[in-house]
């Protein structure tokens, strides 16, 4: 089920314009196929080559050399033909350095390469001004740091310093700590919340510690990495489900609890101990909103847990920034695991959870991310905080409301000016996440170099990150951005789109 195939989003408006990452020519999918096909052939070309000649910049890593000749190489040739031929490439489009502030504009530092982009050299006096539409800045606590937070985090620095040096459970746990989790929890009517020093170990560490030996998690066939990798760490089985489809999701559960767990035993049932459905908020690279409101019913139905990640949609999403379940009238008692970060609208770092008594006390003793890592910096839990008291308005300011109003505006001028250009623009309103398909592997460096020289900073994605045919830009909208700065990043990249023929609504040509 597409985007496009249902009439209806997620709170029942009405969907004119949404697309797919799988809504594409036939022309464009032959096409892309074969620019990927051309790089890799000719890459292969290049190895032998450098084989015969011994001229190469990977010439070492082509023929396995090791500087201890007793030893196996460490990594192979075949490994890294992906990174050395394709990646390197057009690896000048990321990992670029900044000299500033991660607000709506960024000073990006100037990088050359005299060796086809295998390392760099900065040049650390010079610098180019950029539009921020990368970062995670939803509600633009970068830019006005230091008239919201600076001064609360400032005195939390010179209480609590940097670090804690000590997970949670030795010496690392203080009374900012547990003000912030009860904070979540009352945020989120949870009876408690734990907080991790890490957004990707929160699904990690949690899942890892929920899925024990005889449980199914039914996971989203587009869920992040993090919980992908929790899933896996754990002792449970894991089948996927049709991305934000409640229908397949339902049969998925069906087949589930009909043949039970797998036994050694020809005919012999064994009913899985817990199920536990996982989605997210909002869907990281597709802009996509959980239905979450099926999800539940379906879950429910079945006598399933429900697990949501809300790490791109707590603090942007809803009413009062409470994320997916008050965007899609889901009371939060519904969902047995709350789970976020503190990155993207909080201006922090680390994660949560927030869930029964019971079971986070579960989480606390047995997941590797309290009882291993170091705790949160105190001096970051301030900053979250700060935020999260400026988003309820308990500051005596109405800049939280403010905030919360201009992310949704800015997200959707944004994306209905992309959309009315003609771009193949993936999620739904209110989504901050703004991914634009550019299909072809050519286009991915192109689109990220002809933005760069007109001063946008935005992030391109290829495959292995996304599906094969399914390379886009991801453009994240922040509180941050003046309505001016987006329309000439509108004109901007109608610039680029008409150069690099990226109009597919318009045309299978683009």
């Amino acid at each position: 089920m597409t985007v496009r195939q249902r009439k209806q989003n997620v709170v029942g408006k009405s969907l004119e314009h949404e697309v797919s990452a799988d809504d594409q020519s036939y022309f464009t999918t032959v096409t892309t196929v074969l620019g990927y096909l051309i790089l890799t052939v000719f890459g292969h070309l290049r190895d032998l080559a450098a084989r015969v000649t011994g001229r190469s910049r990977y010439y070492k890593e082509i023929i396995g050399s090791v500087d201890d000749p007793d030893m196996a190489p460490l990594i192979y040739n075949k490994e890294t033909f992906y990174t050395r031929r394709l990646y390197d490439r057009i690896s000048d489009c990321w990992n670029r350095p900044i000299s500033s502030k991660p607000g709506a504009r960024i000073d990006v530092i100037k990088r050359t390469s005299d060796d086809g982009n295998k390392s760099y050299k900065l040049h650390l006096d010079k610098t180019r001004n950029c539009l921020n539409l990368g970062s995670y800045n939803y509600l633009g606590f970068a830019d006005d740091w230091d008239n919201t937070c600076g001064d609360n985090v400032r005195k939390g620095l010179q209480q609590w310093r940097v670090s804690c040096c000590s997970s949670s459970i030795e010496a690392g746990y203080t009374a900012t700590h547990e003000e912030l989790e009860k904070y979540i929890a009352n945020f989120l009517g949870k009876e408690a919340a734990l907080v991790y020093n890490m957004g990707y170990g929160t699904n990690t560490s949690t899942l890892e510690a929920l899925g024990g030996e005889g449980s199914l998690i039914v996971s989203d066939a587009l869920n992040h990495t993090s919980i992908v990798n929790g899933c896996r760490a754990s002792k449970a089985k894991t089948k996927p489900f049709k991305h934000n489809d409640e229908n397949d999701l339902e049969e998925v559960l069906q087949q589930a609890i009909t043949t039970g767990q797998p036994t050694k035993n020809k005919g012999e049932y064994k009913p899985w101990k817990k199920i536990i459905v996982v989605v997210e908020g909002i869907y990281s690279m597709e802009g996509e909103i959980c239905r979450l409101r099926q999800i539940v019913d379906v879950a429910k139905k079945y006598k399933a847990y429900i697990y949501v990640d809300e790490a791109h949609s707590i603090g942007a999403l809803g009413k009062t920034g409470r994320g997916v379940c008050e965007h899609t009238g889901v009371d939060t008692s519904e969902v047995d695991v709350l789970m976020g970060t503190f990155s993207k609208s909080f201006g922090g770092m680390g994660g949560y959870i927030a869930a029964s008594r019971e079971v986070v006390n579960f989480v606390k003793a047995h997941s590797g991310g309290t009882l291993y890592t170091n705790s949160l910096s105190p001096t970051v839990v301030t900053q979250i905080l700060t935020a999260f008291r400026i988003i309820t308005g308990e500051d005596g300011t109405t800049l939280g409301r403010e905030k919360l109003d201009k992310i949704k505006s800015n997200a959707n001028y944004f994306r209905s000016e992309l959309r009315r250009l003609g771009m193949s623009v993936l999620g739904e309103e209110d989504s901050p996440v703004v991914p634009m398909m550019l299909f072809h592997p050519t286009k991915i460096a192109a689109f990220s170099r002809e933005c760069y020289a007109r001063g946008i900073a935005a992030v391109v994605v290829g495959f292995p990150a996304v599906p094969l045919y399914g390379a886009r830009v991801r453009f994240c909208i922040s509180a941050g951005h003046d309505k001016e700065d987006l329309k000439q990043a509108v004109k901007k990249i109608k610039e680029v789109c008409k150069v690099l023929n990226l109009r597919y609504e318009k045309s299978i040509f683009g």
